[in-house]
């Protein structure tokens, strides 16, 4: 599972900002699973049966928005004598259970508690018996209560997209989400992770649609109704999470990895640009071969892209469903794939998840840790060190950035509920975890370490202590003290480093304080520089201040630590120079070396040694330290603007990448020289969008009345992304009410998340320009919409947000206009509509 974190900043207005069992005990287990107390031990769920095999025949009534089902589960006892079975089956309406035996069904006794289907068994089977019982059913997906958490904002764990086909910009889907144990609200099973089971579905679908499944697809057989049946089979054994039903009006693309079927189902307009959106698929494949050592283990691999779904993407075994924003037209892939990283995570999970899985969601690390880590590794291997660096280095900062999950363990048996456990600490934290363990270990002892970890679990579950104990056997180290501090506790070292020159004694002194409660133990290597030449010293930290001695010939140029960057840490360093941090930059040569040195240069631009590295960084080799260097110079000194000038007018003419190049674009509007409007006015018609839009937004600085001709132009084309929000904020900013149907055509139809929130502000802006009574509420509607949109978990921080910050905010202003008002009666009915919207 891949959530897309939601960084929510709280930035007012810009133009205001002032402005399973047979026995009662076991029952009482699951009852204590089910319990949200935060104060219980979530354990593995003990197992009294053992799922086998799963046969489900399911068609789906699009006017209800249900699906009628007839599941055939094959079990059998895990240990002991069994003589009864829970099966999870939520909302379901029961309409018959029985036992199979042989090719006769016996009904059998069972009750039904809306959530748990308990069956009497026809008698008592020992280990090794298998039994099938029968269970015929209705899901009902949206009778269900709504629940749901941070990764996955919503629980019904089946999904009808338009049913009935009334949004006419919307196809008709149907799609799956199981992740956590949601596959129970559409097909009865025993919905916990440490189970698994081969399938066999039959899906009867109208015969316009095409149906994806985990496994391979069988065969296909037209009905004499119209309808057509899809039979998928499963060979291979997987968790009941995993399990998935796509159908939908798909084009697919296909391919070929070593005989395997490699096939993407994306909307229609998309199948031309299908492979560049997923076309490293098969790269990733050999890449993650090779990094574990095992080879693909299922039989196929699919990616379907789904509408409105309410995760950022899911791993369902060989059927991975990612959410719209995955499809990118070929404008928007000029300025990069945003969704590469993603792939790689879900992909990834059909080593660790898929084939070997958390025993439970208490572990859930070794799941997310490694996809999330695995983000961080393809950019290394597809696009050199800086990239992977870069991934590994905003993931930390999320994590570093969030107090609440500073305080939780990555393994964590105590939780309210289990929707918890997907959060930054089970991701981004794990994640760099896996990366000090690989810094650590040595690539070659890592990756064998986690060969023997999937070979030695595969398709069973697993825990963080079979992790370690794998890497253990491998490398001969312990790792005891490791997984202590790292997986079974909390927090994060909080460092302040000093380092001084003695020059009679020839020493380097290095003085660490941890600032955090707990004392963390920590291998760190600490660079000595003289010029080029660079002298390594591996220490231990194991004390809340430590000072360290090392002799040298002279003065150094630098003393890096932690040089090769990879502490999960907050880190301070006091006293170290300006000069040090220009020879960090132009020696050290990390990704991190140059980004903390161009941090450090851009507080102190007052200094010519530092504007001048921040304009040697706009020449830097990566991309993205480029962007950052445009970002970090204050236009405002004169002195500075100046000595950038040529160097922005050649990123913005020149620069090979687009991003780049709207970055320069946007600074070079800052000038506001005549000479550059040519520049700006032709990148307006730039083939990206990113480049596009900025000059748009440049433009707007130079010449307001030739920006709004241009959006003019421009909205009647297909703009998306930057393009499509500079448009929109150059009609706001005109406040013209024929362009508010394509400013909220463009905000209605935007995905929720932190674009949506941020562009919140542009609604409100155009709310108080516009002076009719209908468009201000067709303004204020948009705003309430995407209110009432906030998933419950960001209801507390969010909702008074925009009531209070975005809302009350356009009344205000609409309340001082009133005062001056040749209309004061429309500026009322304005202000009482803002106001009636406001809890």
């Amino acid at each position: 599972m891949r959530f897309r974190l939601l960084h929510f900043k709280y930035v007012f207005v810009l133009f205001l900002v002032v402005s399973a069992s047979g026995n009662a005990f076991a029952q009482a287990i699951h009852s204590a699973y089910r319990d949200t107390s935060s104060t219980i031990y979530r354990a593995e769920v003990e197992k009294t049966n053992a799922l086998v095999h799963t046969k489900l025949e399911a068609k789906f009534d699009y006017e209800k928005a249900q699906l009628a089902g007839k599941a055939w589960i094959t079990l059998e006892p895990y240990f002991y004598n069994t003589d009864s079975v829970v099966l999870d089956a939520k909302g379901m309406e029961i309409k018959a259970v029985g036992i199979v035996t042989g090719k006769t069904t016996i009904p059998a006794k069972y009750t039904y508690d809306g959530k748990q289907l308990f069956i009497k068994l026809n008698r008592t089977y020992k280990r090794g018996e298998q039994y099938k019982v029968f269970i015929d059913y209705i899901s009902k997906p949206n009778e269900l209560g709504k629940g749901g958490s941070q990764a996955i904002k919503d629980n019904k764990g089946l999904y009808f997209i338009n049913p009935r086909g009334e949004e006419k910009n919307k196809p008709v889907q149907i799609w799956t989400q199981g992740e956590t144990e949601n596959t129970s609200v559409w097909c009865p099973t025993i919905d916990k992770p440490n189970q698994k089971s081969t399938q066999e579905f039959f899906l009867i679908v109208p015969s316009q649609y095409v149906t994806l499944s985990n496994g391979k697809l069988m065969q296909q057989q037209k009905n004499e109704d119209g309808t057509r049946t899809d039979y998928w089979k499963m060979d291979l054994p997987h968790a009941p999470y995993l399990f998935f039903i796509g159908v939908g009006d798909f084009a697919v693309v296909k391919e070929l990895y070593k005989g395997k079927e490699v096939s993407y189902y994306v909307e229609k307009e998309y199948a031309g640009v299908a492979k560049k959106i997923f076309g490293n698929t098969l790269e990733m494949m050999a890449f993650f071969e090779k990094i574990t050592g095992v080879s693909y283990p299922w039989v196929k691999y699919s990616q379907m892209v789904g509408r409105d779904f309410v995760s950022g993407a899911m791993e369902n075994t060989t059927a991975t469903l990612h959410k719209e924003d995955a499809q990118q037209d070929s404008r928007q892939l000029l300025d990069g794939n945003i969704w590469e990283g993603t792939i790689a995570h879900e992909l990834f999970h059909h080593w660790f998840g898929n084939y070997v899985t958390a025993e439970s969601w208490s572990n859930l690390t070794v799941n997310e840790s490694f996809a999330n880590y695995s983000q961080t590794l393809w950019f290394e291997n597809k696009y050199g060190k800086d990239a992977g660096d870069a991934e590994n280095y905003k993931d930390m900062q999320a994590y570093l950035g969030s107090e609440e999950d500073a305080a939780k363990n990555l393994v964590r048996f105590y939780y309210k509920d289990r929707e918890e456990m997907f959060d930054l600490v089970s991701y981004n934290k794990g994640g760099r975890i896996l990366n000090m363990l690989r810094n650590y270990l040595g690539d070659d002892a890592f990756f064998r370490g986690l060969n023997l970890y999937l070979t030695t679990n595969k398709f069973k579950a697993a825990e963080a202590h079979h992790l370690r104990l794998a890497l253990e056997e491998v490398s001969g180290m312990d790792l005891n003290w490791f997984f202590n501090q790292w997986y079974f506790n909390s927090g994060h070292p909080k460092l302040t480093i000093v380092h001084s020159y003695d020059d009679a004694s020839k020493k380097v002194k290095v003085t660490v304080k941890q600032g955090q409660e707990r004392t963390f133990v920590l291998p760190v290597a600490i660079d000595i520089y003289h010029g080029a030449k660079k002298e390594r010293h591996d220490i231990w930290i194991n004390r809340k201040e430590q000072t360290f001695e090392f002799t040298v010939a002279s003065k150094p140029d630098l003393v890096n630590f932690d040089g090769d960057k990879v502490l999960l840490c907050e880190k301070g360093e006091e006293g170290k120079s300006l000069a040090e941090y220009i020879h960090q930059y132009k020696n050290a040569g990390s990704y991190l070396d140059r980004r903390e040195a161009i941090n450090y240069c851009a507080q102190v631009q007052d200094s010519a040694a530092a504007a001048d590295l921040l304009k040697t960084a706009l020449r830097d080799i990566y991309h993205e330290l480029r962007i950052l260097a445009i970002q970090s110079v204050d236009y405002r000194k004169p002195a500075v603007k100046q000595l950038v000038e040529t160097n922005i007018f050649e990123l913005a003419k020149g620069d090979q990448k687009p991003t780049v190049k709207a970055e320069a674009l946007m600074a070079l509007g800052l000038y506001d020289k005549e000479i550059y409007k040519d520049l700006i006015l032709r990148s307006v018609n730039d083939s990206s969008y990113s480049v596009s839009g900025a000059a748009l937004s440049s433009l707007n600085e130079f010449d307001k009345e030739l920006a709004y001709k241009e959006a003019k132009r421009l909205s009647a084309f297909r703009a998306k992304d930057k393009l499509s929000e500079s448009i929109s904020n150059v009609f706001a900013i005109n406040g013209k009410t024929e362009d508010l149907p394509y400013v909220l055509d463009w905000y209605n139809n935007m995905p929720f998340g932190q674009s949506k929130l941020d562009n919140a502000n542009t609604i409100a802006y155009y709310a108080i320009q516009l002076q009719e009574t209908g468009p201000v509420k067709m303004a204020v509607d948009a705003l309430v919409t995407m209110r009432d949109q906030i998933p419950s978990a960001y209801h507390e921080s969010l909702v008074p947000y925009l009531n209070n910050g975005i809302l009350k905010t356009v009344a205000t202003q609409k309340i001082a206009a009133k005062n001056v008002s040749a209309n004061p009666e429309a500026l009322q009915q304005q202000i009482d509509y803002i106001q009636s919207k406001i809890p």
